[in-house]
């Protein structure tokens, strides 16, 4: 696979993991092929200009020393261990509520979803919580998520280390300004305008002064997670890494 093949994955990740070069410990949950790699990643990159960066993927058995599940995750994330997490949603709304239950008026659900779990508890306490749907449509991003699993923004008097800082999908790279409670347009993908990027959004957002189009991950970086990160990737995500590397 040559870079002219770039697979718009290995640029998702590439952009994300540009999103965690100062982080010191990263985790990721269940079903995010793409964070993981990312985070494993920025880990590679790291350790090649003699930094150390953890990374927590719960879904894997070498890049996992949690021995009791998700109830260590939580436990490190109160205690101010982890830098980032990675979130995602049903829907995301324009003040970065997510919603992990389900469409329709609640109780009575049009259709019904896994469930928040925890997702409230690392949304407060993890300091950089990167929300990430690789769907970007009207019913994604909505204006009103019709269940809050959990909050984008709390009151001024509760305490709260936690929260969104970015938004990344197919299309688009917002930032997250919690005072403003609003989304900041920084990049979009060379295959659409900022136009049309307003249509398929469906809150209102701020713009960049000057917002850029997606960078392609370089030829080095591509050669990393390529030859390195792949391996590792199917370790855990045999499936994703099988469908964008098996060539």
């Amino acid at each position: 696979m040559s870079k002219s093949e770039i697979k718009f994955e290995e640029i998702l990740i590439s952009i994300l993991c540009d999103l965690l070069k100062d982080d010191n410990h990263v985790a990721v949950g269940a079903a995010s092929p793409i964070p993981g790699a990312a985070a494993l990643l920025a880990k590679e990159e790291q350790k090649q200009i003699q930094k150390r960066l953890r990374v927590t993927i719960l879904h894997s058995l070498r890049f996992n020393n949690f021995t009791d599940g998700a109830r260590e995750l939580f436990d490190c994330a109160a205690q101010g261990r982890i830098d980032t997490f990675f979130l995602g949603g049903v829907q995301i709304d324009q003040e970065a509520n997510i919603n992990l239950v389900g469409t329709g008026q609640y109780p009575k659900l049009d259709k019904r979803f896994s469930g928040s779990f925890g997702s409230a508890l690392m949304y407060y306490v993890v300091p950089k919580v990167i929300l990430f749907r690789e769907e970007h449509s009207p019913r994604t991003l909505v204006k009103k998520v019709d269940f809050i699993s959990a909050p984008g923004v709390s009151e001024d008097n509760l305490y709260r280390p936690g929260g969104p800082k970015y938004l990344l999908t197919n299309k688009a790279l917002f930032s997250f300004n919690k005072n403003k409670k609003r989304f900041c347009l920084e990049k979009i993908s060379p295959s659409i305008n900022q136009g049309e990027i307003k249509k398929i959004t469906g809150f209102e957002y701020d713009l960049n002064s000057s917002i850029n189009n997606f960078i392609l991950p370089s030829k080095q970086r591509l050669n990393i997670l390529r030859k390195i990160i792949a391996p590792m990737v199917s370790e855990f995500y045999p499936h994703f890494a099988k469908k964008i590397w098996s060539n």
